[in-house]
């Protein structure tokens, strides 16, 4: 059998209201090195995180965009809210002070970063008309 020298990892966070990314990867460091065994080392390459976007309900953005949603989906629009890794949404908030709203047209069965991932041309097109309303709506 011949055992591996070294072996390597991707690591990634989906962090949730107001935590600091910089807290989160410090945390994760100090757990591994302080339970690696003696005779390992580790070594770190951090890329840069993000701080999680949160937007409220309370908005005045997300009711008008839920009706634009409305006009051209066969169902009311629902909030949900969902995790993700979107970087520049939470970026968007602490650097320029905006909310970011994130809206998914997917379905489903569409299997998102799954080996299988599939995005239907009918949810482009319903979802590239979805946001010309939504952008109407905003701009009145």
């Amino acid at each position: 059998t011949v055992l591996p020298a070294q072996a390597s990892a991707k690591i990634s966070f989906r962090l949730v209201g107001q935590q600091d990314p910089d807290k989160i990867h410090n945390a994760f460091v100090k757990h591994v090195k302080d339970n690696l065994p003696s005779d390992f080392t580790v070594e770190f390459t951090p890329s840069r995180g993000a701080p999680a976007s949160q937007m409220s309900t309370d908005n005045p953005a997300f009711e008008k965009s839920r009706q634009a949603l409305s006009d051209e989906w066969p169902r009311p629009a629902a909030y949900v809210g969902c995790g993700g890794s979107i970087p520049i949404a939470g970026h968007f908030k602490e650097v320029l002070g905006m909310d970011a709203m994130l809206i998914g047209f997917g379905k489903d069965d569409d299997a998102i970063h799954s080996p299988n991932e599939k995005y239907d041309l009918e949810s482009f097109h319903k979802g590239t008309r979805s946001w010309a309303r939504i952008l109407a709506a905003l701009a009145e």
